[in-house]
């Protein structure tokens, strides 16, 4: 079944925080006709109410097998992902899959054969790609309006409860990075400088799920960028924080968030992005959709949603610095 070009069938599968979120958004495409699927066909309907869909099921099967359906939202816990895309897949339908996409990167190998022998879309939900701020970001550089980038100093650091499935990396899949601070390994990986490598550091108590990591950038170039992520660390008003990149002929200061931005160099100004989307969850739907009706590939592909899971578990994996590895179990 291809998508229609006046309308396109949208079952989220699962119905949680992911789905409140992206049905807000996508009540803003008339188009889109949306279907929630749970385990609990109570909470299905629920939702249904709530948002004002076109149906719900008690079943991701029966979802998954509705002839309605064009499009699966994979909106459950990373542990869920590949199973459920696969099945969305078999059953012939494209796929948009919430982050963290999968719990290995190495899962992206049967996930893409599948796309492939089904002649399907498989399209990861990372908004921080089409966030105004990265879009400004990525121009300021390319122009060369600060020089040579030289020191990236990027701050994502706020509070953020869990209490659920989020504690549990059997289900989860890590912990705050991977969840959370894949989407600031996004934002640091697509600012038109090439990753070469990267080192985590974990402050704090090693037992398990972090909440707090320092991931330091190598890029091609000279370039050294260093991402402050935590679930731990307040900032003001809940999330507030500035960031910069720093340059041979000037810096770019940002709020990190994209509230607004400050360039200094060639061309000195203040830029502020557009607040209707600051989140970049309406540009993100509208090249995925486009991408369907066009038989392309979205802006962001597989293989750099793949990428960034390789630098997630780059920085999990890095070695402790020398004399310190060990000094936890001493403790």
């Amino acid at each position: 079944m291809e998508p229609q070009r006046d309308s396109m069938g949208l079952v989220f599968l699962g119905c949680g925080f992911a789905t409140r979120l992206h049905s807000r958004t996508l009540r803003r495409f008339p188009t889109v006709r949306r279907y929630y699927a749970s385990r609990d066909v109570r909470r299905a309907e629920e939702f249904n109410r709530r948002f004002r869909g076109a149906g719900a099921f008690g079943s991701y099967q029966a979802a998954l097998q509705d002839p309605q359906v064009e499009v699966a939202l994979v909106a459950t816990p990373p542990a869920t992902h590949l199973e459920l895309t696969l099945s969305a897949l078999a059953a012939g339908k494209h796929v948009i899959l919430e982050k963290p996409p999968l719990m290995h990167s190495a899962d992206f190998a049967p996930l893409q054969a599948a796309a492939e022998a089904a002649n399907r879309q498989v399209m990861v939900a990372e908004n921080y790609f089409y966030k105004p701020l990265a879009e400004r970001v990525r121009r300021v550089i390319a122009a060369g309006d600060i020089g040579e980038p030289r020191i990236l100093s990027v701050r994502a650091l706020k509070k953020q409860r869990t209490g659920d499935w989020r504690d549990l990396v059997e289900l989860a899949g890590g912990g705050a990075l991977f969840e959370g601070g894949i989407h600031w390994v996004n934002f640091m990986a697509n600012l038109g400088l090439e990753v070469r490598r990267v080192h985590g550091y974990r402050p704090g108590p090693q037992e398990g799920p972090e909440r707090t990591m320092v991931v330091v950038f190598e890029y091609a170039g000279g370039a050294v960028g260093t991402l402050y992520h935590s679930w731990e660390i307040g900032s003001p008003l809940r999330g507030l924080r500035l960031s910069a990149i720093f340059g041979t002929e000037g810096a770019l200061t940002f709020e990190s968030n994209g509230l607004g931005m400050m360039v200094r160099g060639r061309r000195r100004r203040l830029e502020l992005p557009d607040p209707r989307d600051l989140l970049g969850y309406r540009a993100m739907f509208e090249d995925f959709f486009a991408a369907l009706r066009e038989r392309r590939a979205p802006r962001f592909t597989l293989a750099m949603a793949r990428r960034d899971l390789e630098l997630v578990e780059e920085a999990y994996a890095s070695p402790l610095p020398p004399g310190l590895d060990g000094m936890e179990m001493e403790a």
